[in-house]
């Protein structure tokens, strides 16, 4: 199609004009708006982890509740890291994490101030999600 039929595609789709010109953008969403009507978009737990998460992104103070990384351990658990020869304790608390009194919002935050470059926090800390070994 090409780039006019597309706006038209969309505004059969969408009931509005399409909000810009990028061929890319107007076949992902048209693509994506056809397979919700056919198939059935997010339930309403998925609307709702992504407002909480647009509302986190965008600094609203109206959210009621963080969302929680699921590949965070329970609350209280303390992961220990040995780094250049000193052992690092982090306390997972309930909206973050505590090194050496300090409360960081991610483990990756913790994991560059230890070592002073970019990790992923949940690699450093062993915490990656293993993958299923093939029965």
């Amino acid at each position: 199609m090409t780039v006019k039929e597309l706006k038209a595609e969309w505004d059969k789709l969408f009931g509005s004009a399409a909000p810009n010109n990028s061929r890319k953008f107007l076949e992902f969403r048209i693509a994506y708006r056809i397979q919700e009507l056919t198939y059935g978009g997010p339930d309403q737990e998925t609307h709702r982890m992504l407002d909480l998460l647009a509302d986190e992104v965008e600094g609203h103070a109206r959210r009621k509740h963080r969302i929680a990384d699921p590949r965070n351990p329970v609350t209280g658990t303390k992961l220990i890291r040995e780094w250049d020869g000193v052992e690092h304790t982090v306390t997972v608390l309930k909206d973050g994490f505590d090194w050496q009194g300090q409360k960081f919002k991610s483990l990756s935050a913790v994991a560059r101030t230890i070592t002073g470059t970019r990790w992923n926090g949940y690699r450093f800390f062993g915490l990656r999600e293993r993958k299923r070994e093939e029965a």
